[in-house]
């Protein structure tokens, strides 16, 4: 043999085993994608009546704009497992239900309109973000109500277990107001107290009680008013310290988000007539959102 063909062998040699370790390494999975690579199946959270973010179309299909970042996260769920026949199941959630059947294995991960904050980033993880509101009021158009001074004593609904709740008793207490809170389930609860009068005013983030107006019978009948008790950002959520699936999500939303897809999307559904009463969010993009689009990032803004 000949000091080439022998350079030859070793060359190749070292290729297998480049080769054979790369393999090794894809297939070193850990946390959430090891387990839908074991069971084939991916069950991804979503709500029923955040619109427009997370919610029934008319065929009951779940749609919306967090949805599209969820569709967008199980394309790449099933490129990087090369499991192009990946079953797909969807498990509706609520504010008060969403982490604990995420901690218990439930679910994999959810799209939809959860706030990035420092409490619960102590039992949960969050991808970069997907989207950032303020949160405000909705009263009647024609109501003298502007800001939360104007609600002393007054019935006021919020939806339970958000961040909105939390903020809104703190406040409460705080400044004693001597507001009533009630506190549905889920928004579309907590907008049928509005407009059925058991309430005077529903606070929640802006975008959230855009798509709740738009589902009234006369959306004009309805404002949207104060300045903003916070700024809150919302991520997509996953079980914490799941590294390899976070970088995922992350890499999948930043892609969207430089590459002008998820500008699209925001544009698609705060800009134009959406499902399914063809009404409009009439939301143009914030300063904040265009920031975010530009530099993405995971950061909770409490």
């Amino acid at each position: 043999m000949n000091k080439k063909t022998k350079l030859t062998k070793l060359v190749l040699s070292f290729a297998m085993l480049g080769l054979m370790a790369g393999s090794a390494v894809a297939e070193e999975l850990s946390g959430t994608l090891a387990k839908i690579k074991d069971t084939g199946v991916i069950v991804v959270g979503h709500r029923e009546s955040s619109i427009p973010f997370s919610y029934y179309g008319e065929k009951q299909e779940v749609i919306g704009y967090s949805q599209d970042y969820s569709n967008l996260i199980i394309d790449a769920v099933k490129k990087e497992l090369n499991l192009p026949n990946l079953q797909v199941k969807y498990l509706p959630i609520t504010s008060k239900t969403r982490i604990q059947l995420l901690n218990n294995y439930t679910y994999d991960f959810e799209c939809g309109s959860t706030t990035n904050n420092l409490e619960r980033q102590k039992t949960v993880d969050f991808s970069d973000s997907i989207f950032i509101v303020g949160t405000r009021f909705l009263v009647k158009a024609d109501s003298n109500i502007n800001s939360i001074e104007d609600l002393k004593g007054k019935n006021v609904v919020t939806t339970a277990g958000t961040t909105s709740e939390i903020r809104l008793n703190q406040i409460n207490s705080k400044d004693n107001l001597g507001i009533r809170i009630i506190t549905p389930k889920d928004h579309g609860d907590a907008f049928n107290a509005l407009e059925t009068g058991r309430a005077v005013a529903f606070l929640m983030d802006d975008a959230l009680l855009a798509g709740e107006r738009s589902r009234a019978i006369n959306p004009a009948e309805w404002k949207i008013v104060g300045e903003p008790l916070s700024y809150e950002s919302y991520g997509c959520m996953l079980r914490k310290g799941d590294t390899q699936f976070k970088q995922l999500m992350d890499k999948t939303i930043a892609d969207a988000q430089k590459s002008g897809k998820a500008l699209e999307s925001y544009n698609k559904w705060f800009t134009q007539p959406v499902p399914p009463k063809g009404a409009n969010m009439g939301l143009e993009i914030s300063p904040k959102m265009v920031e975010l689009f530009a530099n993405p990032n995971d950061k909770a803004l409490d």
